[in-house]
């Protein structure tokens, strides 16, 4: 949820992952304070939190729905309110402490947020649950070894993509750009829309300012020449300065970089009389980056699109020509990239595995098919939702030596799972 390049907050999303976390580990009925499955925007859940509390002001789960809208919103302070509030209500749920490590994360506060996440963890959270916003802040610290295993831990939860993200910054920062993009190549293969953005920064850490400005203009055609100083002076700054800049937006307040400031948080107590807001001091959010704000911000909350899946009606008999009638059903026109071919269309499960025992991270949750055309047999992945995103992947791939071409499919081409007999 880093809402910046990443959520960029980065889930193209946001700020912390607090959200979908506290969701699937609340009790029953505490994920009716989730305002996902209404597929409304942080604000309009914000609203309709605030209307709910006005009614019942000591509702847990709408004060954890109503934390996890102001984290999205970039109002820690505001979440720390409601945090607070909930910690009243249920001093034995782990939620309340959870959400105040993740709210003084997002305000920078990365020392203030430690002893929050250890108190959640007394109470019976999971590393997994808290993994994605604590690891933030051993970023922020300066512990990239020890951000880099809570994120692992966050890959299986709600939150997993989130924490991809934030481990392939931390692997940029750690100065593994290899690692890095081998780290949100599975993002790209499912066309996650801030991958691009996310590619922009790694490349920005390790030095190739170059690399970034074009991977910028890609995911956000003209603005490279507002985003410049900032990427130009991230290679300078400290491990753990790097890891507020590019996940929260907070750069070091000197120089002639400093771009517009964004405007006052949103004062959600004067909404509603009904409870009070506790202040959160945060000096660093003034140096929030409006453009590198902009960059970090997901789009408007819509469903994900789910991975397309190739489906096929029969079994498939061995052979190295596909014979019409035993064509798969796949439209024409779909985009992949090809990995290896030959003659032998058994052969390419082998040489598919000795990739992927290579590089695991990089070809983790990806299926691969196997294409069986009139001339050859062709190992490809995909299909992917377009062409630069097929291209995106494939850069990654070169940078562990793997050479992989865009390949369509026509409509006489079977195109069966990988190990199908």
């Amino acid at each position: 949820m880093m809402r910046g390049l990443l959520r960029l907050s980065i889930n193209g999303a946001g700020l912390a992952c607090a959200g979908a976390a506290l969701v699937f580990t609340a009790a029953p009925g505490a994920a009716q304070g989730s305002y996902s499955p209404y597929n409304e925007t942080a604000s309009a859940a914000m609203a309709r939190y605030l209307r709910a509390l006005a009614t019942d002001p000591k509702d847990f789960a709408t004060l954890i729905g109503a934390g996890r809208a102001a984290i999205e919103l970039g109002d820690a302070q505001a979440a720390a309110g409601f945090f607070a509030r909930a910690d009243e209500v249920n001093p034995r749920s782990p939620l309340p402490q959870a959400g105040m490590g993740a709210a003084q994360v997002v305000a920078g506060n990365a020392q203030a947020a430690l002893p929050y996440f250890t108190r959640a963890q007394q109470l019976g959270a999971t590393l997994a649950t808290i993994g994605c916003d604590r690891g933030l802040a051993y970023d922020m610290l300066g512990r990239q070894a020890d951000a880099q295993s809570d994120y692992r831990a966050a890959l299986s939860s709600p939150d997993g993509d989130e924490a991809r993200r934030r481990l392939a910054l931390s692997l940029a920062i750690s100065g593994d750009k290899a690692g890095a993009l081998q780290t949100i190549a599975p993002l790209a293969a499912k066309g996650d829309a801030t991958t691009s953005r996310v590619r922009a920064f790694i490349l920005a850490l390790s030095g190739d300012t170059g690399g970034a400005m074009a991977a910028i203009n890609a995911a956000m055609p003209g603005s490279s020449a507002s985003i410049a100083p900032f990427l130009q002076r991230l290679p300078g700054l400290a491990a753990g300065q790097k890891a507020a800049a590019v996940d929260l937006g907070i750069f070091p307040d000197s120089g002639d970089t400093r771009m517009a400031s964004v405007g006052p948080s949103p004062n959600y107590a004067a909404t509603s009389t009904s409870y009070s807001i506790p202040v959160m001091t945060s000096t660093q959010n003034s140096n929030r980056l409006a453009g590198v704000d902009d960059l970090l911000r997901s789009p408007t909350p819509r469903a994900a699109p789910a991975p397309q899946q190739v489906s096929y009606s029969a079994p498939v008999q061995r052979a190295s020509v596909p014979a019409p009638q035993r064509q798969q059903g796949v439209q024409p026109g779909k985009i992949w990239l090809q990995l290896a071919s030959g003659s032998d269309p058994n052969a390419l499960p082998s040489q598919f595995e000795r990739m992927k025992s290579r590089n695991g991270e990089l070809f983790d949750g990806i299926p691969a098919y196997v294409a069986r055309s009139a001339d050859k047999a062709r190992l490809v992945i995909g299909p992917f939702r377009s062409s630069s995103d097929a291209d995106t992947f494939a850069q990654d791939l070169q940078t562990v030596d793997i050479s992989a071409f865009k390949w369509s499919n026509s409509s006489t081409d079977q195109i069966v799972p990988i190990g199908t007999p």
